[in-house]
């Protein structure tokens, strides 16, 4: 199921930024997360194809949500100029930014790639 996340979620589940200045992943399961806005045209073509993702990859990895327009403080922390803007947040590196609408093609081989996870 995907989650969408307030700051404070975020902060308990991704990376409490507050407390910490280098990156610390705070998760116990490599995630991505989705920067969108409600009235995003290619946002809602990524909802469906997520929760498909959500449900196939269950227990090995988390999707969450960040809505942009309530969410202004974290979209600011990680640069959102457009959207949708997908985050790869793996364990143990760095995460890595991906913008636009991706097809399930394209996360399945991005959870290969940054995650190890098939």
């Amino acid at each position: 199921m995907i989650e969408h996340l307030t700051k404070e979620t975020f902060k308990d589940k991704v990376f409490n930024f507050e407390e910490n200045k280098e990156w610390k992943f705070e998760g116990d399961l490599p995630c991505v997360i989705d920067f969108y806005a409600d009235w995003c045209g290619p946002c809602k073509m990524v909802t469906p194809v997520l929760e498909e993702l959500s449900a196939e990859y269950d227990g090995k990895l988390n999707i969450y949500k960040v809505d942009t327009e309530d969410q202004k403080e974290l979209s600011a922390m990680f640069g959102i100029q457009s959207i949708p803007s997908i985050l790869f947040v793996p364990k143990d590196s760095q995460p890595q930014m991906s913008q636009g609408a991706l097809p399930k093609d394209s996360f399945k081989k991005a959870f290969k790639d940054v995650f190890s996870i098939e």
